[in-house]
């Protein structure tokens, strides 16, 4: 048997939330759904993060792609610093060039 909580959302409509079996999946878009309109990029965005995050090749791609933003943009007293941890990260293969 599962035990069901009802809480009021700022919707006015009830949210249950089951300490048991929970269904994620129709949890989450109700939870979506119930969202301001102006919010709904923002959460398409993360699911297109959380995307990235689980494809380890493109995922690479993306942290070296702000590496490389990150470099571009640092002051050029941490160039040569920034250069040389780039340049020991390409060495042990944790990143490609």
């Amino acid at each position: 048997m599962a035990m069901t909580t009802e809480i009021q959302h700022k919707s006015k409509q009830p949210v249950y939330l089951e300490t048991t079996a929970i269904d994620y999946r129709t949890q989450t878009i109700n939870k979506i759904q119930q969202l301001p309109e102006s919010l709904i990029k923002e959460v398409n965005d993360f699911i297109d993060f959380i995307e990235v995050r689980q494809d380890h090749k493109r995922w690479q791609q993306w942290n070296h792609f702000y590496e490389t933003l990150d470099l571009g943009e640092s002051d050029f007293s941490d160039y040569l610093a920034n250069l040389e941890t780039y340049e020991e990260r390409l060495a042990r293969g944790e990143i490609q060039w």
